[in-house]
């Protein structure tokens, strides 16, 4: 008797460590990664302090626009949906959770004997316990955590795009109404020009090429001016679409002045991106999942145990009923051990292995992806910078020529001409300044945009 105990205990001691020898590690996700930013501002540039991830969008300093990205992480059904999304796999996960605890179910049941001479009613009490031996429980916890976690990347991904297509929008709308006021002012100009024109061709102090001149600037000035009320119904119209309104927003049409940048430092390294960039957080539960779903396919290569019970009261119907009813219980261990499957299971390993690999090999594509669309945006934003001060230089050139141009003028010795050409110069200057700010604000969305946002803590089973 001792000698059979002792040599259940060493075979339920092997089965342990076999168990526990099955467990699918997970591959080292290291990825090559440059110390520094190439294009990010140089450190002895002077620039104001770093806005975080979670509003960044401040550094705009406009309250309308603080006010419409709060209304649309809100208001929007893309987040909506995605949030949905994260609470279904939330419960899927705690269900995901409960295979491998004691399940205990009830179940009645009526049948008649071979001879039809009676029939039986059963009620009884079923009880299994399936041991996630072998890895199986981890590989199922590994799926679960990914499935959820991806849920919640998803969240924070459709909040990154969502905040960005907000301030892009916005930043397109302020702008458009600038240059609709900067247009319609060289129209003006362009009509006072044409206007004085007519007036020196009837004293003989032009000639009709002039006028033909002036007159085709000003229906080329007139043309310009359509444009911006295109772009500025556009941005209004996705504005609705992102806000999740039927109407337009009023505040949207009264024009407001453009939102000016003033110089940030980025201080964001490659570290950093992996930790907050959501496509990167995607690919590497996708190596989580695909490290489950291998453990689980290694696990089906071994038998399934468990434990289970069952409690039954049969009862006889119709024959002979003078007999008393009697419950029967039972209980065991369940052992599912496969034989012969032609190889299947094996080949199932197979393909969740190359499955991993290549779920590796994509987490390094995004890796790599990543710092290449935030060095792209971040090259574009030095750019878009440069050419922002150069085009605000440029105004203040125009400025005071126009000042001046105002000046000759009062004291005679320019005329009311002179004055228009130097306010027209002044208005291109503007419009040109204004363009250039715009972009530069883009380009800024699009750094953040390509850092991502703030991600929950990774939970690794």
């Amino acid at each position: 008797m001792i000698a059979r105990l002792n040599f259940l205990l060493a075979m339920a001691a092997c089965t342990l460590l076999a168990a526990c020898a099955t467990n699918t590690p997970l591959p080292d996700l290291h990825a090559d990664t440059p110390a520094q930013w190439r294009n990010a501002p140089a450190a002895t540039e002077k620039l104001g302090p770093t806005p975080d991830l979670d509003s960044w969008w401040n550094a705009f300093n406009d309250a309308q626009l603080d006010a419409l990205i709060q209304r649309a992480l809100a208001q929007n059904l893309t987040v909506q949906q995605a949030s949905l999304r994260l609470r279904g796999a939330r419960a899927l996960q705690h269900r995901s959770g409960t295979q491998f605890m004691p399940q205990v179910s009830f179940h009645t049941f009526s049948e008649p004997d071979p001879a039809a001479t009676t029939s039986y009613y059963e009620i009884g009490f079923d009880a299994q316990w399936e041991l996630g031996f072998f890895g199986r429980g981890l590989g199922n916890a590994r799926v679960a955590a990914a499935d959820l976690q991806s849920a919640a990347t998803n969240v924070t991904s459709a909040r990154v795009s969502l905040i960005a297509e907000v301030a892009r929008n916005y930043i397109d709308l302020r702008a458009a109404q600038a240059r609709l006021t900067q247009l319609d002012r060289i129209v003006q100009l362009r009509e006072r020009n044409v206007d004085l024109t007519k007036v020196r061709l009837r004293l003989r102090l032009a000639a009709q090429d002039d006028l033909d001149k002036n007159e085709a600037e000003l229906a080329q000035a007139r043309a310009d001016a359509a444009e911006p009320t295109a772009a500025i119904a556009q941005a209004q119209q996705a504005l609705d679409v992102l806000l999740a309104q039927a109407q337009p927003d009023p505040i949207l049409s009264t024009v407001g002045p453009q939102p000016a940048l003033p110089d940030v430092r980025f201080a964001q390294t490659p570290a950093d991106l992996l930790r907050t960039r959501p496509e990167i957080r995607q690919a590497e539960l996708d190596v989580l999942r695909a490290a489950g779903e291998l453990g689980i396919a290694r696990a089906d290569l071994w038998p399934k145990f468990g434990l289970g019970g069952t409690l039954i009261s049969s009862t006889r119907v119709v024959g002979d009923v003078d007999r008393p009813n009697k419950a029967i219980p039972s209980a065991g261990p369940i052992i599912d051990i496969p034989l012969l499957d032609w190889g299947a299971r094996h080949d199932m390993v197979h393909a969740r292995d190359a499955g991993l690999q290549a779920a590796v090999l994509g987490y390094r594509q995004a890796v790599l992806e990543g710092v290449a669309e935030a060095e792209g945006a971040l090259a574009q934003w030095r750019r878009d910078r440069t050419r922002a001060a150069a085009a605000q230089a440029q105004l203040a050139l125009a400025d005071t020529a126009n000042a001046r141009a105002q000046t000759l003028q009062h004291i005679g010795l320019a005329d009311a001409a002179d004055h228009a050409q130097a306010g027209i110069a002044q208005a291109q200057a503007r419009l040109q300044a204004g363009v250039a700010q715009r972009d530069a604000a883009v380009a800024f969305i699009a750094v953040y945009k390509s850092f991502g946002g703030t991600l929950p803590p990774l939970v690794m089973p």
